[in-house]
């Protein structure tokens, strides 16, 4: 590659990078626009093309924030260096010059000016001419002529000192790099570009502090006068004593204890080594004595060395291999107040800790650091051992680390699972914890190979949570320990780390446990082959299904509680894809509003700021209007009664009985409204029916996503039953609950029932040669392509496609093979979707019979992905091993 190559080719890297920049940079405006009041103004584009400067927004060499380097060579420079170096020889300014180094300029060296239109005038550009020709003659010189004269030459017009060792090593490389890292060294370069470009922390603003302070369910007014007062402490950012403490761990990493600094082997000083001299000559004159006392008991010693049991042998091997080097948790952690020092005792406040709830605050406050002072809960009192500064790979102990630096806090792992803030005040709030955008979507059960290793299993286990932010360790009922990791590749290396690194233990890895939801839809139109449906079908797959599930026409399920009390009639209604899909994006939300709605008539609620009151309130007009615009929820908006499960998921609770005016689930939110009656006793059995119904489907116990159940009828039937009766069946609240739980298993059942699969968003680079074997795969995983565009000035496809989690196991190995290594995809959870294959389906028009038969012999993939969930939970599976029993016989054995 020549010098002019090499330019154009990072222009090109340095557009890509500035379009993806430019992408996100406008849809970041256009959200940030939406965020504002909606008032109308017929000045919007006036206001979108007056917003923030994005000129800095985009990388620039002229702009020096940018720095090209060469990790290999170690070697790196800025446009700011050259121009320094070039301004003396050609004489001008370098701020001036830096503007021409980058882009279509050359330099007349006639007239000794810049000018423009180097490509059109077949001119070299002055980055090629002043910085990269320079570059190339040195790999010239020293890689590929092996000049020594030149490199001479070289070496001393720039003024450098090469060592004898270097210059004569046989490896060119080695007098390459030595040259190359004096002239150009890398990490002043990147060390400038960090302190002239990245923010200060003393830049920091008020709104920032206060999104640090408080999360969205807690307003910044709400909190103690104490916890307020440390905001102006966050905005100082000051290092002085005086100020309180407060640093932020937001993840935890293993280490080996042998890369900690108090653990590695120090180099011998002058006096050591004289006195191991010493002890040497003493120990080898003791041995010239020939003491013939001393060399039978050595003699004896070693005979009964050598006639040692295997058994002390092999305990000597696990004590050998006990003594291997451990890992150890270090806390990655930012100072904004204060300075940390070890020795120092300070508070370790867990991600749940609200100094809000805390009963005399100001007391606690003022004896926190007296013996025997109860804490409140989720804080602790610890002492810093060590702090550690990061230089890549090693560690460097640190005696103090002001405001605003980043450091690694050793002592913590006994305290911290993953995050924490770290303060000397008890007034300090938790900070919020770090959002993952992606999500444990894949889970596998493990168990160790040998049954007695069960507890190094459980210890990596934990050590493997601790260390990776990403992933989630459980246990299941059955008492299996489940690993969740973000996809295929993530969760080959955490299987890898608790093998080698963390448990060290050899362990069997289950098939892959996809999750999967339930739903229902609305019944549908057309048949298997396309083909209308007509009302006498239609009637009798309604019927078909009412009669399964016990319902009416209509799908009304009426349900009786054990002792014939209560009466129940519930239905089943299919939400659209948009409220769905609200729902689920506002999960945080509907969780702050059912928290509120459960403590706010108690001591220790808690306030919610008016920016997620108005958040709810939005949220609840508009799904008032999309609610509007289906009849079944035709003004239902009102009537919520809950959300599930675990009282936030994307399923609904309706009130529609008539003589029960409950309480909305949005009262409170606006200073308009109130309450308009009490709850109806027993009302909280119904909603937990509700919870535990959503929480595991008929289907195959995977929680249902999209489904509004309205109760139609909730009445007493004032039956008498006799003394006893009804503690046989239980108390009246758990007869309800059951009786609710299973009414909306009925009337799920009574409808067209659906799989939901997670599904991940793929990416994939391919040329056109290999683009047709590319869709193969894709196809023959149920894949589905959404965008396919060709990138400019190449024969290269950017392809976005959906694939389904359950089919994604190989999939980039299989693509790669199929392509000869020219494509690579890349897979992101993105969302849920409906598997549009009933899995109970049957053949029931005369189409459907012709075309795949009484048997329907066809692969249901849908079915399939019910079977395989069911047998893992042990549920029972409806399918035939063997359909005709019956022994073949041929011809050729009848003759």
């Amino acid at each position: 590659m020549t010098p002019m190559e090499a330019y154009l080719h990072l222009q090109q890297i340095v557009e890509q990078v500035n379009a993806v920049t430019a992408e996100n940079f406008a849809s970041q405006m256009f959200e940030t626009m939406n965020l504002k009041e909606d008032e109308p103004n017929e000045d919007t584009d006036a206001e979108l093309a007056e917003a923030e400067d994005d000129s800095n927004v985009y990388f620039s060499p002229e702009q020096e924030n940018l720095i090209f380097a060469s990790a290999i060579d170690g070697w790196g420079f800025s446009i700011g260096q050259f121009s320094e170096i070039i301004a003396k020889k050609i004489g001008c300014k370098a701020d001036v010059l830096k503007k021409f180094l980058w882009g279509d300029y050359f330099f007349n060296a006639k007239t000794k000016r810049v000018m423009k239109g180097a490509q059109a005038k077949d001119k070299k550009p002055m980055f090629v001419q002043f910085i990269l020709d320079n570059i190339w003659a040195v790999y010239d010189a020293v890689m590929i002529r092996k000049d020594k004269e030149m490199c001479e030459k070289i070496v001393n017009s720039l003024g450098l000192k090469i060592a004898p060792r270097d210059v004569r090593h046989a490896d060119t490389r080695n007098y390459l790099q030595a040259i190359l890292s004096q002239w150009l060294p890398l990490a002043p370069a990147a060390m400038s570009l960090i302190v002239n470009k990245l923010p200060s922390p003393v830049e920091i603003s008020a709104e920032k502090v206060e999104k640090f302070m408080c999360n969205q369910a807690v307003r910044f007014d709400s909190l103690p006068p104490m916890t307020r007062s440390l905001r102006e402490a966050f905005l100082a950012c000051s290092n002085s004593d005086e100020q309180p403490v407060i640093a932020f761990v937001s993840k935890m990493f293993a280490v080996e204890r042998d890369m900690l600094p108090q653990n590695k082997r120090r180099p011998l000083t002058l006096e050591e080594i004289q006195q191991r001299r010493e002890e040497t000559k003493h120990r080898a004159a003791e041995e010239a004595k020939g003491d013939s006392a001393s060399g039978e008991a050595n003699a004896a010693q070693r005979e009964a060395d050598g006639r040692k049991m295997p058994s002390e042998a092999a305990a000597d091997q696990e004590d050998a291999a006990s003594k291997r080097p451990e890992e150890t948790f270090l806390a990655f952690a930012r100072v904004f107040s204060g300075t940390l020092r070890p020795g120092q005792t300070l508070f370790v406040l867990a991600p749940k800790y609200n100094p809000s709830r805390v009963p005399n605050l100001d007391s606690i406050e003022a004896t926190r650091w007296e013996e025997g002072v109860e804490l409140p809960a989720h804080a602790h009192k610890v002492t810093i051992s060590h702090i550690y500064l990061m230089m890549g790979r090693e560690l460097e102990a640190l005696d103090a680390v002001p405001a605003g630096s980043v450091a690694a806090i050793g002592g913590l792992q006994s305290v911290i699972l993953k995050s924490a803030t770290i303060s000397s005040s008890l007034a300090c709030p938790a900070f919020t914890e770090l959002h993952q955008e992606a999500a444990p979507i894949v889970h596998v059960a493990v168990q160790p190979k040998n049954p007695a290793d069960h507890q190094r299993l459980v210890e990596g286990l934990k050590m493997l949570n601790q260390a990776d932010p990403c992933v989630e360790i459980r246990i299941q009922p059955n008492g299996d320990h489940v690993v969740c990791a973000t996809g295929e590749v993530h969760l080959e290396r955490c299987i890898e780390d608790l093998n080698k690194r963390f448990g060290k233990v050899e362990v069997n890895v289950s098939a892959p446990i996809i999750p999967f939801r339930e739903t229902i839809v609305t019944p549908p139109k057309t048949d298997m082959v396309n083909e209308q449906i007509t009302d006498d079908n239609q009637l009798l797959t309604t019927r078909r299904q009412n009669e399964t599930a016990g319902g009416d026409a209509k799908g009304f399920i009426e349900m009786l509680t054990a002792n014939k009390q209560c009466r129940l009639k519930i239905r089943a209604i299919p939400m659209p894809t948009r409220v769905t899909q609200m729902l689920v994006e506002n999960e945080d939300l509907l969780g702050t509003l059912a928290l509120w709605n459960q403590t706010r008539s108690k001591e220790d609620s808690f306030a919610i700021s008016a920016a997620v009151k108005t958040r709810l309130l939005e949220f609840r007009e508009t799904l008032a209007v999309v609610w509007n615009e289906h009849a079944a929820l035709l003004g239902s908006v009102d009537s919520v009664w809950a959300f599930g499960p675990k009282r936030s998921g994307p399923n609904v609770l309706l009130n529609r009985v008539a003589d029960y005016a409950r309480p909305s689930l949005w009262e409170g939110l606006s200073s308009e409204t109130e309450h308009r009656a009490a709850l109806r006793e027993l009302d909280n059995s119904v909603v937990s029916g509700f919870q535990m119904a959503t929480l595991s489907g008929p289907l195959c116990e995977e929680p249902m996503m999209g489904v509004a159940f309205a109760i139609e009828e909730w009445a007493d039937t004032n039956e008498s039953w006799e003394e006893g009766t009804r503690d046989a069946y239980g108390p009246l609240s758990g007869q309800l609950m059951s009786a609710v739980k299973e009414g909306c298993r009925r009337a799920f059942q009574s409808r067209p029932q659906r799989l939901m699969a997670a599904m991940f968003k793929c990416q994939v680079r391919c040329t056109t040669e290999f683009l047709g074997k590319m869709y193969g795969v894709l196809s023959k995983r149920n894949g589905r392509v959404q965008k396919e565009e060709m990138k400019e000035g190449s024969n290269l496809f950017i392809v976005d496609a959906v694939l389904p989690v359950a089919e994604s196991f190989g999939f980039a190995e299989e693509v790669r093979k199929k392509t000869s290594g020219f494509a690579s995809p890349q897979l992101v959870f993105s969302h849920w979707e409906v598997v549009d294959l009933d899995p109970f389906w049957e053949p029931s028009t005369e189409e459907e019979y012709a075309q795949y038969g009484e048997k329907a012999d066809f692969a249901n993939h849908a079915k399939k992905y019910m079977n395989s969930v069911r047998k893992r939970k042990g549920l029972h599976v409806e399918e035939k091993l063997v359909q005709f029993a019956e022994k073949q016989r041929t011809l050729t054995k009848n003759k």
